[in-house]
């Protein structure tokens, strides 16, 4: 069998081919995401860079000789990688032919370099008029600004509102706005396969990770748009509900987290606490009041909630049906068993170990299993089985692309 084929023949888009021309990390986990789906996925990176950047973004820990790094890893499971110098014409007329195959893009150029290179939706629908065509952009299709996380968590008030209260503006220490677009542009794409399969036509969407981070403030936004309060930095704490999102630290010097949604549970979460005269308070008694009152019940709720183990307490509490967990590091995050079934494990061409996490968490009767996906490809690691299996290019062609450094 071939090393591009699939034998999960059931999977739901094991006859899908997605070209991905995107890099670092909102376009790679779409791509990650089709791929866990049975999709065939092909990277295209740029060789002389050395390709998708995060294969150097390392902590120092890591080996210096290995192109798969940690950051790289964590979105680049089961995908073909050919390296391909797009500056010259026959660095593109490779695309084009796989786009010819293509059912999916996926370009993350900056506006206005997927036209020079001809790599466009307008340009890319004349070769193939079924291709949906996903893109990512930082600020929109007319703004050449390149999109980095950091700066996007600033623009689109996430960094203002994150934070300790009185303190210093925080970023979210993932990259939050990139995940947020990847997911509006899985939805914008399954939509435009959908419309394929009624209409036959193609499509184009076009999700800006600034629009993306601005749809996602949800009620933050609300509480400004609706009700004119601009939100603060608050902490762990939760702006229109206490206590939630709150965090305390127990007797043997842990720490958990709060999340009460109403009265009743507040009752409760007092009870277990052997404090109930708290939700008879006036203060306290029904939500708007503990709003009002936070900072005073935080108080009261910290010294009886340090009398406490941690794991007797969020016993206690989850028998009281009371929302509570304990803050964990992120080694206990992979003791749970939840956490322990979105691992993945494989081995690279040097055989050394790779773990990774799956980015597809749901589970769906429509999905007949979970894909083994390969492990995140070397750079270029399957440009001749790529170019034999879906182009039908001779060796001779491609050893002459390979000579000219057009493809390495």
């Amino acid at each position: 069998m071939n090393p591009l084929t699939r034998s999960q023949d059931r999977s739901l888009f094991s006859n899908l081919i997605v070209l991905e021309l995107a890099s670092v990390l909102a376009g790679p986990a779409v791509g990650m995401f089709f791929a866990e789906l049975g999709a065939t996925v092909i990277k295209v990176e740029n060789p002389a860079g050395g390709g998708d950047v995060t294969r150097s973004w390392k902590l120092p820990g890591e080996a210096a000789g290995n192109d798969i790094s940690a950051y790289f890893a964590s979105v680049n499971w089961g995908k073909r990688s050919i390296a391909l110098d797009l500056t010259v014409p026959k660095g593109r007329v490779v695309v084009f032919d796989l786009v010819r195959r293509a059912d999916v893009v996926i370009a993350s150029y900056k506006p206005g370099d997927d036209r020079k290179l001809g790599l466009d939706y307008p340009a890319l629908a004349e070769i193939n008029p079924q291709l949906i065509y996903g893109q990512i952009s930082g600020y929109g299709a007319d703004d050449p600004r390149t999109g980095y996380d950091a700066i996007l968590q600033a623009a689109c008030g996430f960094t203002y509102m994150n934070g300790e209260a009185g303190g210093q503006p925080v970023k979210m220490p993932v990259a939050l706005i990139d995940l947020l677009a990847a997911h509006q542009l899985k939805e914008a794409l399954l939509v435009g396969l959908i419309r394929r399969l009624t209409t036959g036509e193609g499509s184009h969407a076009h999700i800006s990770l600034l629009q993306a981070g601005i749809a996602s403030l949800a009620n933050q936004a609300t509480n400004w748009l609706v009700a004119g309060h601009v939100p603060e930095r608050l902490g762990s704490e939760h702006p229109n509900i206490v206590p939630y999102g709150s965090i305390y630290r127990t007797a043997d010097g842990k720490e958990i987290v709060l999340g009460v949604g109403n009265d009743a549970q507040f009752r409760r979460l007092c009870r277990a606490l052997e404090r109930p005269e708290l939700s008879d308070h006036p203060d306290y008694t029904i939500n708007p009041q503990r709003v009002k009152n936070r900072w005073q019940l935080r108080a009261e709720l910290a010294e009886a909630i340090g009398t406490f183990p941690r794991d007797e307490l969020i016993r206690a509490l989850n028998e009281q049906k009371v929302p509570a967990g304990g803050i964990l590091s992120m080694p206990e995050v992979f003791q749970q068993a939840g956490g322990e079934a979105l691992l993945m494990q494989g081995r690279n061409g040097a055989g050394k170990g790779i773990t990774g996490l799956r980015t597809l968490a749901f589970q769906s009767s429509a999905l007949t299993g979970r894909i083994d996906l390969s492990p995140p490809p070397h750079l270029g690691e399957h440009a001749g089985e790529i170019c034999e299996t879906y182009l039908d290019y001779p060796a001779a062609k491609i050893a002459v692309m390979r000579k000219g450094k057009i493809m390495l």
